[in-house]
């Protein structure tokens, strides 16, 4: 099922607007991915313009940068940590950008938007002590 992404219909008083057109395809949106921990599945959408965008719904590996030596490495995300955009995304393993996810190189926080990129790309957290 599509998502309308146009004008909301109640003015922030709580007022309504009057309507000046129907909906447009431009305004038309789409599912979340939701992209999970586990076996890498992806799809290629259509966007507008003739764009493309890549879908990831599942994800095992992360390219993740160490900030110290500037190193990037390809390794395996273990699960979710803490995931702001929802909390109910941790329970769930959902990476999202923002996220902070435990990988075999330790803590990251995913830096691209898995959903709509096709990758997950993260920058290591400093480890304190």
């Amino acid at each position: 099922m599509a998502r309308w992404q146009g004008r909301s219909v109640r003015k922030i008083t709580g007022g309504r607007y009057r309507r000046f057109r129907k909906k447009r395809k431009f305004e038309l949106g789409r599912e979340p991915a939701e992209t999970r921990v586990g076996e890498t599945r992806l799809k290629v959408i259509r966007a507008r313009g003739g764009n493309l965008k890549l879908r990831l719904y599942g994800a095992k590996y992360a390219c993740v940068v160490n900030p110290a030596t500037g190193e990037a490495k390809k390794v395996e995300i273990l699960r979710v940590v803490k995931n702001r955009a929802n909390p109910h995304y941790e329970r769930r393993n959902i990476i999202t950008k923002g996220a902070v996810i435990l990988t075999e190189a330790g803590e990251a926080v995913v830096t691209s938007r898995p959903g709509q990129d096709g990758v997950v790309n993260a920058v290591l957290l400093q480890q304190e002590g």
